[in-house]
Order: structure tokens, then sequence, then C-alpha cells
């Protein structure tokens, strides 16, 4: 289960209600979350390359950008 919490300087709050049975004991795994990227057109472009893993990147991305941004047919 994964849930939004926030520390308010003492504990832990849930961000919504939480279906647990009362006084359980629980094993918290802490991450905070990535700072956004900057607005700009080329970090858009890295954040969506990391959205796919390296195993599915075409290996002539570079050469044929156009064909896989923008959907025009591959150069020869």
């Amino acid at each position: 289960m994964t849930v939004k919490v926030h520390f308010d300087g003492k504990v832990l709050v849930p961000e919504e209600p939480i279906d647990l049975p009362l006084n359980c004991t629980l094993e918290v795994d802490v991450k905070t979350p990535s700072p956004p990227l900057p607005d700009r057109p080329l970090m858009k472009l890295v954040e969506l390359a990391r959205k796919f893993p390296v195993t599915d990147a075409p290996t002539d991305g570079a050469a044929q950008h156009d064909h896989y941004l923008y959907g025009l047919p591959k150069r020869p």
C-alpha cells in the first residue's frame, strides 16, 4: 500500500483516510518526492524519456528524431 503523508513536525499524517486497525505496528519506507523539473522544452523531453526503460529506446533515435517526435516518415 502506498500512502501520501505530510510531516507536521512530530508525526506523519495521512493525506486521506486509511483503513487500518488501531494500534497496529507498521513498517514504513520514507521517500521524499523528486522536485519538479524546470518548465523548459528540453526538460519536458527528459521527463518523457525517463518514463521509458532504456531497453525500449530506438537505436536510431538521434538520426530519426523527427520520426519519433513528430510522426514524420523515416529518412533514408
